[in-house]
């Protein structure tokens, strides 16, 4: 294809398609430069099979095209972005142009030496809005586009034409059409760009950079900045990290009358000191300690009786709410029966588990009860037992008669903090092994100090009163109140003050 002198001038402003061959595809594009010394023709506002292109210009070499189409021809007084539609189809021969490809036979645009980029041709002085040139493979939209645009605007001017053509024929002869001031190019353009008037380029191509925006806000520095000038300034601050949160609950004072004291509980000698929920220091007491205190409390009218009443209502509530609470125990799930292996030894501990197993099973929990069979049973252990069969629990007194599979919860009372020669009996050792080798997760009550006589490691511990120094195999320690008046603490020399709050049973951390 060559370009000859008068295409410069007849081809400017047409709307053309120049197909490129296979390789480089088919272009369309309004003409705003035609060169015949380089013979390179210059399209604005390019689109690449019908995909807009990101440049505002495209050159081309007249051996890369093999197919020029002009698909509109500006009229002279039409200034508007678009003509009358005129479609001629001028092939290789239909211009008079060599009916050869390019020159390698795959046609490509013309480049700048040194570099992979389509050479952009400055624009003509009255074309406006220049882009930033980029390559023309970046961005591709719907060749159909293209062609559905061209239609419509056709149909619109053909519409136009023929109301126009109407409106003329069937105005009165003394009807003066009024005029109107200010409008461009006729009272029809203000319609043709409300219809046809949005700038497409305006539209964004990339996405918002949140993240590069994002980094370039400094926290750190802008939080040095406000502490920094609320110091100088004397204003409030907003407190550090490790500062207590000035959120209150609706029970909590916002004025504090007086500074809180955490320390409440003295003892004489804590070798242990474990701490609350609210941050409350409870110190552990010696087994001397703790049984003196029982005793003391024992002369005053808080009897053994008493003492397994509270310690069995405290116990078995704990153990409720290690079963699931409400999700587990309520009417829908009567099929789903929770399973209880309570372990209990001749002793007053043993007396206090058999008092928390008769108040499980009063809470329709299935509770298996062993005790070994003795010839003679501390008082406290008969009266428990009578009451305890009152209700539905079963009780065992072999190994074999407990369950095969795993159980729910298994509640340990075999250790007492005296009887040591108990651990040689076989049915302790017995014992001992069916509960190691259960699944089931272990509570102990009131375990003794000393790890050694732990034959049975827990997860969670229940102690009363005040907690003894338990080790690691005591697991989680929990306190439970047995109804020790503050008088009587202090008797035996410790500074109580109840830690409880509104619970009968609280948690304990190690500190």
């Amino acid at each position: 294809m060559v370009f000859r002198e008068n295409m410069a001038t007849d081809w400017l402003g047409s709307i053309v398609s120049i197909n490129c061959g296979d390789s480089l595809g088919v272009y369309q594009g309004r003409v705003s430069a035609v060169d015949q010394v380089s013979q390179t023709i210059s399209l604005t506002r390019p689109f690449h099979n019908g995909v807009k292109c990101l440049v505002p210009e495209v050159t081309f070499r007249a051996g890369d095209i093999t197919e020029l189409k002009i698909l509109e021809i500006p009229g002279p007084s039409d200034n508007g972005p678009y003509g009358d539609f005129q479609q001629t189809d001028l092939g290789i021969s239909g211009v008079g142009f060599p009916g050869s490809s390019s020159q390698n036979g795959t046609g490509k645009l013309l480049k700048k030496p040194g570099s992979s980029a389509p050479q952009s041709i400055p624009r003509r002085t009255d074309m406006k809005n220049q882009d930033v040139a980029t390559s023309p493979q970046q961005h591709q939209c719907s060749k159909s586009y293209m062609d559905r645009h061209m239609e419509t605007l056709n149909q619109s001017k053909v519409f136009r034409r023929r109301h126009n053509s109407w409106s003329s024929s069937s105005r009165h002869p003394n009807q003066v059409t009024p005029k109107k001031s200010g409008v461009k190019n006729g009272p029809m353009k203000n319609k043709d760009d409300e219809c046809f008037g949005d700038n497409i380029e305006e539209i964004p191509d990339t996405d918002f950079d949140f993240e590069g925006n994002l980094a370039l806000f400094d926290k750190a520095a802008v939080f040095e900045e406000i502490e920094t000038f609320e110091r100088k300034s004397g204003t409030r601050s907003r407190g550090t990290p490790n500062e207590r949160s000035s959120r209150y609950r609706h029970d909590e004072n916002i004025l504090e009358s007086e500074p809180i004291v955490y320390r409440r509980i003295t003892v004489p000698q804590a070798s242990k000191e474990f701490c609350t929920d609210s941050g409350l220091v409870v110190p552990s007491v010696s087994y001397e300690l703790h049984k003196k205190l029982l005793s003391v409390a024992e002369k005053h009218g808080l009897t053994l009786e008493r003492r397994l009443e509270m310690t069995g209502v405290c116990a078995s509530q704990m153990a409720l709410s290690l079963l699931g609470g409400p999700n587990r125990l309520n009417p829908k799930n009567i099929h789903q029966r929770p399973t209880v292996a309570l372990l209990c030894g001749p002793h007053v501990k043993g007396a206090q588990g058999i008092s928390c197993g008769r108040h499980l099973s009063n809470h329709d929990v299935h509770v298996i009860l062993f005790l070994p069979n003795f010839v003679k049973m501390l008082e406290s252990i008969t009266n428990e037992l009578m009451l305890f069969g009152k209700t539905q629990g079963q009780q065992v007194s072999s190994v074999k008669d407990l369950p095969d599979t795993p159980v729910d919860l298994v509640i340990n009372c075999l250790d007492c903090h005296e009887n040591a020669f108990l651990r040689d009996q076989p049915w302790y050792k017995a014992v001992v092994d069916w509960a190691n080798q259960n699944r089931a997760p272990v509570l102990s009550i009131d375990p003794p100090v000393s790890e050694a006589e732990q034959g049975i490691d827990a997860k969670w511990s229940l102690a009363l009163g005040l907690p003894l120094p338990l080790g690691e195999r005591a697991g989680r320690v929990y306190l439970c109140d047995i109804g020790i008046p503050q008088k009587v603490f202090q008797e035996v020399g410790i500074n109580y003050h109840s830690p409880f709050g509104c619970k009968f049973v609280i948690p304990l951390h190690s500190t």
